[in-house]
């Protein structure tokens, strides 16, 4: 099987990514079922990489539907260690234009029908979601827009909270005035419970939203239709490979340290052998030491 270091959960408008060699699409086997698309990995510079199409390819999916669960199950039997997650969000503050990005460093779940843990049935864990943000994949996507976006007039807002929401309808004018009373930032309806299962599977995540619109709330902005939204992302798309591509090269060389690979040092519960034997086919992959991959690269 195809290994990475590093995955790209691409959102809508970025069904792929640019630069990569050594291209392999891979299916793989989980006890979810299948990903949202065949995995692309390849190399990026060098550096193994993992890109999935949260949406499928042709935009299939609306966010439900996405299998949230065997696309996180997939990329960690893949190796995996760090997570971008590339996102389009509509904005819930006046300072977050639109083309603006946001790294977001806490998440608020509004989500109602999605399975949001690879636990139960007979395993037991309760990982800490206090940070749910890897701070170090987070200031890797800072720095990699620092040193790709010179001279842009789009600018980038380091933290906040990014509430996700059931969809796929957007919000109501009540409910997106609701999230602002919260002191959310931004608005999207993927993020959850993707966040939640990368921190289960030990992987670092991060989030590079991209704001398309003032959702509903704004008194002298349109409100938010999937055309306009979908305009603006593909206005992006091209700062968003940019930005990932740099990420990943700074992510690939340093391969810094994250809580988040020792997440279930502290939160399991059930002893591993104490778990019926179809369970312990999901947990232990979760728990598997994730070897370098790079040993050809020089540091």
């Amino acid at each position: 099987m195809a290994r990475a270091l590093i995955g790209v959960i691409g959102g809508s408008g970025l069904y792929d990514i640019q630069g990569l060699t050594e291209v392999e699409e891979v299916q793989v086997d989980t006890p979810f079922g299948n990903t949202s698309d065949p995995i692309v990995c390849g190399k990026l510079q060098g550096i193994p990489v993992a890109f999935l199409a949260r949406h499928g390819r042709g935009h299939r999916l609306i966010p439900s539907q996405v299998p949230y669960r065997a696309n996180i199950h997939a990329l960690r039997q893949l190796g995996v260690r760090y997570i971008l997650s590339l996102s389009a969000v509509g904005s819930l503050q006046e300072e977050v234009r639109p083309l603006d990005m946001v790294i977001p460093d806490q998440f608020i779940d509004m989500t109602r029908k999605r399975e949001s843990t690879f636990f139960g049935d007979g395993a037991v864990a309760h990982v800490s979601m206090a940070d749910p943000v890897c701070a170090t994949v987070a200031e890797s996507l800072a720095r990699a827009f620092d040193a790709t976006q010179e001279g842009e007039l789009v600018q980038l807002h380091q933290g906040g909270s990014y509430i996700c929401i059931e969809g796929p309808q957007f919000s109501t004018r009540a409910e997106s005035h609701w999230y602002r009373s919260m002191g959310a930032s931004v608005v999207g309806m993927t993020n959850m419970p993707e966040a939640k299962l990368a921190r289960e599977a030990q992987i670092a995540y991060a989030t590079l939203a991209m704001a398309t619109d003032y959702d509903c709330w704004h008194p002298r902005e349109e409100a938010v239709t999937a055309e306009a939204a979908i305009a603006n992302l593909q206005k992006n798309a091209q700062r968003a490979q940019q930005i990932a591509a740099k990420a990943i090269q700074f992510l690939g060389t340093e391969q810094p340290k994250s809580p988040a690979h020792t997440a279930l040092d502290s939160a399991l519960v059930t002893p591993v052998e104490a778990m019926p034997e179809e369970k312990q086919v999901v947990i232990k992959p979760l728990l598997a030491p994730t070897e370098p991959v790079l040993e050809e690269m020089e540091h």
